[in-house]
């Protein structure tokens, strides 16, 4: 079983102002934030990011930036953009999103899949310039929206900088879910964790306490070396009371 430490993306909390998500996330003892740059932190506003990180690191908690750059939709000017507001932030990771949004992956020709990796491919070089790690989301609609297509697109980006986060599909089954972790768990860096159902209704994560302790138990050893993060996303009613309770949950099975 890995060691992941509990945070928080917050895209859980978007209508609330940066300075409040820290409060909350100080309040719950979390470890670290991933800052919403479709939200919170935007790509080129250098002094926002830098004032988000002054609130993160008074707080103790690390971070990591949300980014919405889709390459190769994005090209690596983009990125560049988002990883300057990641390096103001004083981020040690960026996420990006593996291919176009809101696109299936098996609609991607040979072609459209090495263009996406060799793009992916210099975002990673770029960012290991600079000290910081690139994560691809593991989302419907994307490049890593089936476990077989996540698999070879890292394999095709084959950089040492760049790795997967994981999270289930809504509604995913507990065998499902461990198949995919037994194929990509080598290249995971962090978690987005949260309990949907099928119709994607959000359900206390206590529901799916037994689910989310047998995927961490079953998790092999990854070739990430740094701080790993399980980090919460999204609650029921964006109710900072359920996000409490969610914590609490959280905790509980982060326990070894």
């Amino acid at each position: 079983m890995s060691t992941f430490e509990p945070g928080l993306c917050t895209v859980t909390f978007r209508s609330l102002p940066a300075s409040r998500i820290v409060e909350l996330a100080a309040e719950a003892g979390l470890a670290a934030i991933e800052w919403a740059g479709d939200a919170h932190v935007p790509p080129g506003n250098g002094p926002v990011a830098r004032d988000v990180g002054r609130l993160s690191e008074e707080a103790g908690l690390a971070t990591s930036y949300g980014s919405y750059v889709a390459p190769p939709t994005d090209d690596l000017a983009a990125f560049r953009r988002a990883l300057d507001c990641a390096l103001a932030l004083g981020a040690s990771n960026i996420r990006i999103w593996p291919g176009t949004r809101q696109r299936d992956s098996k609609d991607y020709s040979a072609s459209e899949r090495l263009a996406a990796a060799a793009a992916i491919r210099d975002m990673g070089a770029e960012a290991a310039r600079h000290g910081v790690t690139v994560s691809l989301e593991y989302h419907p609609q994307s490049l890593t929206d089936e476990t077989d297509s996540a698999r070879r697109l890292i394999d095709a980006i084959a950089h040492d900088n760049v790795y997967l986060y994981w999270q289930p599909r809504p509604g995913l089954p507990l065998a499902e879910a461990l198949a995919e972790i037994a194929q990509i768990g080598q290249h995971v860096s962090h978690l987005h964790v949260f309990a949907w159902d099928a119709h994607r209704k959000r359900l206390p994560l206590k529901s799916a306490s037994d689910y989310w302790r047998t995927v961490l138990a079953a998790m092999p050893p990854s070739r990430w070396t740094g701080r790993r993060y399980a980090m919460l996303e999204f609650v029921a009613n964006d109710d900072p009371a359920a996000f409490f309770e969610d914590v609490a949950t959280l905790r509980q099975f982060l326990k070894r």
